[in-house]
This record gives structure tokens, C-alpha cells and sequence, in this order.
């Protein structure tokens, strides 16, 4: 029986689930003057990312049971704090996410240097699906199979499961972005099997501040987050927030400073009271009691291209997320240029840049 119980511990270490990832969580950013070399390999892809993005079908995570192997160039950096426990590869065709599960990714896997993973093993599933008429596609990635099915993909997190799909080659000069324009946005049913320029590195130029922001708090981030009355939603304005994100601290800041106190609890249609008077039975009655269990999420500042929404998703746990927004950015006399990963979420447009060297105000 104890042997029994100990081949069950050793199987549950080798892999964990994906969670509703904290926005506070700390991320790891430090800085290694002389990070380790990794070994360099050279295997022989026999798929395209697109191609192999193509063979997934809606709400079937695939097990994958063919010798596959992609190719790709690394393309984000975890160093900034925005991107956590994974890392985006991409080739001619497209790009995908590879969930690695491990914080501190740039020391073995730098910007431009090549990947290969070998498929066998892996789950090809998606996140960010929502069907109906306002929903959309998400994003295909590739991680390990959940046990609980929860998700469509989990975290490798074991040093065995990484070393044994993930192959790091030959160390290249950073991915040169692709500048695209609004008509090759995708659209909301498009994947990176249709559309070449999801999960890849690219530039959108001349984007305009819309004026609103998303942000979701929770009234108690320790008790179940679906539940409506344990939800407030930061949207339809910029509800005071002028950072392009906002750490515990911040998040505080702006909490206490009252300009949130409207902000209803609840989904659409529920009405739990607001942030100064609360009324969510099992999660919060007082606003002293929101403020010592709540924790939001990244927050998506919005902006135009042409006539196309661009939400760029920012994490407060980015070594930028409490920078001020430039003011003319704010009151629209200045355009941007943003260089990122475009992605996808319930079929909506959503941009991540590695930094805010990648954000470029036009006064």
C-alpha cells in the first residue's frame, strides 16, 4: 500500500493542473549576469506549427499519439514579468504557447534562439474558447493533459516532462516583428491554423486610446472565483486607472482612493451592491472585508486600430504595470506603436508585449 502511495505522489509531482493564476502571484525577474548555456540539439520538424494547430478540433483536447515535431523561434521573455510560466514559440506558418510551467524561462530559452519540441505526449488544447454570438475562438497550446479536465491543458512543471519534448538549438539574433495591418487582424473565429499571424510577433502602428479598461476583482480571491457574487468587473470606462496595469500596492491605491466605490457586484443582470456597500452574503458585507481578501487580474487597456479594438493585456506583476500612461496618450493627441504577441480570447483581439520598450508614443 505505502508503495502504492508513493508511485501516486511521484505521478501527481510530474504534473499540475492550470489554476485561476493570481495576478499577485509573484512572478521571478531577477536577472543572471552569466545565465547557464543550454545544450544545443537539432531534431528534424516533419509538421508546421499551422499544420499541427489545424489539427485540433473544438473543445477535444488532443492527446497527441504521432512522432510530431515542431520547429520555431522563441519570441517572448519573462524577464519583464508579463508573460508567466510560458513562453511563445513561432515559425513561417504561425505561433503557439508552450505552458512550461516554470518562472525565470529567458536564462534557458532565450529571444530568438530555436525550439524544438517533440509532440508525442503533449496535449494540443485551447484556451479562451466561448461559444454563442459573442464569443469566439481562443488560443491553441500545448501542455500536458489535466487530470481533472478542468482545463483543456496543464503546465509541464517537472524537469523530466520539459527536457524530454522540450529541445533547445541554436541561439539566433532576437525575431524581427512582422508590421501588420487592420485588415490582417483575425477574426473571431480564426485560429492560428487560419490565420498566420496569431501566437506570432508582430507590430500594429498608429493605435488610438478608446477610453475604457477591463479589470476583474474578486471580493475574496480565496473562495471560489466563478460565482457571480464574488465578482466585480471594471469596465465601459478607465474607472480612474491611468497605469498600464496596477501591482498589490497600486491595486490598494486605487481601492482607497474611492474612484471604484460605483462599481456594482456581480455579472450582468445580478445586482450583490456595490464596492462601498456590498451585499454578497458568504464572500463580503463591508468594504474593510473586500479590501483584505480581493485581488484582481491583469488589466486590458483599450485601443483602436481603424475601427478594430485592441485590448493590451498587461500583468501587475510586470516591472511596468504601475508606469503612468503617457497624457497624451490618455486624452488621444498621440498614437502608439505596440509590438507583441496577438492572440485571441473568446474571440476577442488581446495584444502582450514582452516590455514597455515594445510600446512607442508618436506625440
Amino acid at each position: 500500500m505505502k508503495r502504492i502511495l508513493a508511485i501516486f505522489a511521484l505521478a501527481a509531482a510530474l504534473v499540475s493542473c492550470q489554476s485561476l493564476i493570481e495576478e499577485f502571484e509573484p512572478v521571478f525577474t531577477a536577472n543572471y549576469e552569466n545565465p547557464p548555456a543550454t545544450a544545443k540539439v537539432q531534431l528534424e520538424p516533419n509538421i508546421t506549427i499551422a499544420d499541427l494547430c489545424a489539427m485540433y478540433e473544438t473543445n477535444n483536447p488532443w492527446n497527441i499519439d504521432q512522432n510530431l515535431i515542431i520547429a520555431g523561434r522563441v519570441t517572448t521573455n519573462d524577464q519583464p514579468g508579463n508573460f508567466y510560466k510560458s513562453l511563445y514559440i513561432q515559425d513561417e506558418t504561425g505561433g503557439i504557447e508552450i505552458k512550461l510551467g516554470k518562472n525565470g524561462l529567458y536564462n534557458n530559452y532565450r529571444p530568438g534562439q530555436m525550439l524544438y519540441v517533440r509532440c508525442f505526449g503533449l496535449t494540443l488544447g485551447m484556451y479562451g474558447y466561448k461559444s454563442g454570438n459573442y464569443g469566439g475562438q481562443g488560443m491553441i497550446q500545448l501542455g500536458y493533459e489535466d487530470p481533472t479536465d478542468k482545463y483543456e491543458t496543464a503546465y509541464l512543471e517537472s524537469s523530466y516532462l520539459i527536457d524530454s519534448h522540450i529541445f533547445p538549438g541554436e541561439t539566433l539574433d532576437p525575431v524581427k516583428p512582422v508590421e501588420i495591418t487592420e485588415s490582417q487582424l483575425p477574426r473571431t473565429y480564426d485560429t492560428q491554423a487560419t490565420n498566420p499571424y496569431i501566437g506570432r510577433l508582430v507590430t500594429l502602428k498608429g493605435l488610438k486610446y478608446a477610453n475604457e479598461i477591463f479589470c476583474l476583482i474578486y471580493i475574496n480571491s480565496n473562495k471560489d472565483k466563478t460565482i457571480s457574487a464574488n465578482r466585480i468587473f471594471l469596465s465601459d470606462k478607465t474607472w480612474g486607472v491611468t497605469t498600464w496595469a496596477m501591482s498589490k500596492k497600486k491595486f490598494e491605491e486605487y481601492f482607497d482612493s474611492k474612484v471604484w466605490d460605483t462599481a456594482t457586484i456581480g455579472n450582468s443582470g445580478d445586482n450583490y451592491g456595490t464596492l462601498a456597500e456590498p451585499n454578497s452574503p458568504g464572500f463580503a458585507t463591508t468594504k474593510e472585508e473586500i479590501r483584505a481578501h480581493s485581488a484582481a487580474y491583469s488589466v486590458s487597456q483599450y485601443f483602436k486600430m481603424g475601427n478594430t479594438e485592441i485590448q493590451l493585456r498587461t500583468s501587475g506583476y510586470s516591472k511596468f504595470g504601475d508606469y503612468e500612461i503617457p497624457a497624451s496618450v490618455l486624452n488621444g493627441t498621440a498614437t502608439v506603436d505596440m509590438t507583441g504577441i496577438l492572440t485571441l480570447y473568446q474571440g476577442s483581439i488581446q495584444f502582450i508585449v514582452n516590455s514597455l520598450d515594445d510600446i512607442v508614443v508618436h506625440e
